[in-house]
């Protein structure tokens, strides 16, 4: 289908507007101009949100957990943001983990893994899975209940949250779910022959020269590209991983990524939900108050994790 109207008037916006040149664009220089830009809405209320220090792989992380209500023994869901391993943080992702929170019953745990180029992998992958080995473990003291856990991110956070999956399978720390937004899941030069890769390189958002720029700043060693911590998509045994939710977006040069993924996990005997969101680009669920679709998808996200967590019902945005 064409692109939605909301979606094409972000992206003329956009458009408008001076874009990075990738051969010599600093991260600092990045992060800078990104901070600048104004924020979308903020999210839904919940009743409180707390800012955490947890035990990374290397040292203490900055993390914030939402609290949907005052129930105790509610779900716990480690949240890992997006942005290439380089950009973002516990404010940009804000929006999403306040609406996950609220509408999925469940407390949400935003972490702030170390971003490239100043920690180059397996930096990111290692706090993952650091992460949520602590929130495991942390759970009670959270106000969680430690038997339904499960991770989430978007974008390069869904491909920390499926690389941990991943590594912690058959560790004891048993998830319940894994919920990929648009997961950047491939980083070897084979993820440049998809379609969604080629026929989306330029024009919506996120383009092929920034996730190159991306792979780049991440990658000390361009052979690290095909260890299974920076693509997981290349991970030969899915077996026994837990059941995962896969968003995408129609115009996202990663959209065949996650579908690919998706597929693999089925194939593998688990349980995979794919959801290619229709005439939607990378990033767009950020998005709140500007696109509908937004809203539209975390409540689909929200519904995955209530089913998966057996809470059932359905929790208004607020």
């Amino acid at each position: 289908m064409p692109l939605d109207p909301q979606a094409r008037a972000m992206l003329d916006a956009m458009a408008a507007m001076p874009r990075p040149d990738f051969a010599t664009l600093r991260a600092t220089d990045y992060r800078a101009a990104l901070a600048s830009m104004p924020a979308f809405a903020p999210g839904d209320t919940i009743a409180t949100q707390q800012d955490l220090i947890i035990d990374g792989a290397a040292g203490p992380l900055q993390a914030r957990l939402y609290r949907p209500d005052d129930s105790t023994g509610l779900p716990l869901v480690v949240y890992f943001h997006g942005g290439g391993f380089v950009l973002c943080g516990l404010d940009s992702h804000d929006n999403i983990c306040r609406s996950l929170a609220r509408r999925s019953g469940a407390l949400v745990l935003s972490v702030d893994y170390r971003l490239a180029p100043e920690a180059r992998f397996p930096a990111a992958a290692d706090d993952a899975v650091a992460a949520v080995r602590w929130a495991a473990a942390h759970a009670a003291q959270l106000g969680a209940d430690p038997a339904r856990l499960a991770v989430a991110g978007d974008s390069a956070g869904g491909n920390l949250a499926a690389v941990a999956s991943q590594q912690l399978r058959g560790s004891g720390t048993v998830l319940q779910h894994q919920l990929l937004l648009y997961p950047y899941l491939d980083c070897t030069d084979a993820a440049a022959a998809s379609a969604s890769y080629r026929e989306c390189a330029t024009g919506y958002f996120l383009s092929a020269a920034e996730l190159d720029w991306y792979r780049g700043q991440y990658l000390a060693n361009p052979a690290d590209a095909a260890d299974v911590r920076a693509s997981p998509l290349h991970q030969r045994d899915l077996h026994g991983l837990p059941p995962a939710t896969i968003i995408t977006a129609e115009f996202d040069p990663l959209r065949d990524q996650g579908e690919s993924y998706g597929k693999a996990l089925q194939r593998a005997g688990g349980s995979a939900t794919v959801r290619r969101w229709p005439g939607q680009f990378h990033g767009f669920i950020s998005m709140q108050g500007v696109m509908d679709a937004a809203s539209h998808a975390l409540d689909a996200a929200a519904a995955a994790l209530r089913q998966a967590f057996g809470t059932g019902g359905r929790q208004e945005a607020a």
